[in-house]
């Protein structure tokens, strides 16, 4: 079975290389356990940006594939209206969360959990609203399916989806740079690699989700956001 690394920012788009570990993925500046991203204080204000207009005024909001931790305990400082719930599947990233999440001394992060975005099963049965940044093209197809999968068996009708990242469009990369570092993605692991946003919205459509908004970021990626549709009170059974 191939493991993956679910985990933000873990390559440079000039060195599209993959490396063993998390501790060789991430710079740890600090003498605990949380790891850091450099892009990650790059990126986090315009993805705030978008979260500010996409999630919901109150509730509990899932963050799947977590990684660092360092994007988490940024959204909570600034949504204090929100409880977020972080996850992974490595134990390196849980840790640095739980340290993160303590430096911070945010009250509106949950402990996190251990979560394999492909299994059939999670271990949080209802959210007001999910996001993931940064995991799509760094696991296998079968990650987004269970991603979608369970966010559509999890999430309200009109609640929100969030995911960030790099993506092709009508088959076609947005920037060269992001070809490159497809490349590099798919000689690490064959299965890994850029997604089509149309692949994923047919995917979403599929499970019950809306049409996305697209929504242009910088460093050549973009914030996708699905809503679960309300289903049909009307069908026959």
């Amino acid at each position: 079975m191939t493991v993956y690394r679910a985990t933000p920012l873990t390559f440079q788009r000039k060195r599209p290389e993959v490396r063993g570990s998390l501790s060789r993925n991430f710079k740890r500046p600090m003498t605990d356990h949380r790891l850091y991203a450099p892009a990650t204080s790059r990126n986090r204000d315009p993805i705030l940006k978008v979260l500010r207009t996409v999630l919901p005024a109150k509730g509990a909001v899932l963050e799947v594939a977590s990684g660092s931790g360092d994007h988490i305990v940024h959204f909570a400082r600034h949504l204090p209206h929100l409880t977020f719930q972080p996850t992974d599947r490595s134990s390196e990233a849980l840790a640095s969360i739980s340290a993160w999440v303590e430096a911070a001394c945010v009250d509106n992060v949950r402990p996190p959990l251990f979560l394999d975005a492909s299994a059939s099963l999670w271990p949080i049965p209802v959210a007001d609203a999910i996001i993931c940044i940064n995991m799509v093209h760094i696991s296998p197809w079968r990650a987004t399916i269970g991603l979608i999968s369970r966010a559509a068996a999890i999430l309200p009708p009109g609640a929100p989806l969030y995911l960030y990242g790099p993506f092709k469009v009508k088959g076609v990369h947005t920037a060269r740079s992001n070809q490159e570092f497809d490349r590099g993605l798919h000689d690490s692991d064959p299965a890994w690699g850029v997604r089509d946003v149309a692949a994923v919205a047919a995917l979403a459509r599929s499970a019950g989700f809306s049409e996305p908004i697209i929504t242009d970021m910088p460093a050549n990626n973009l914030s996708v956001v699905f809503r679960r549709i309300q289903p049909d009170s009307g069908a026959s059974s």
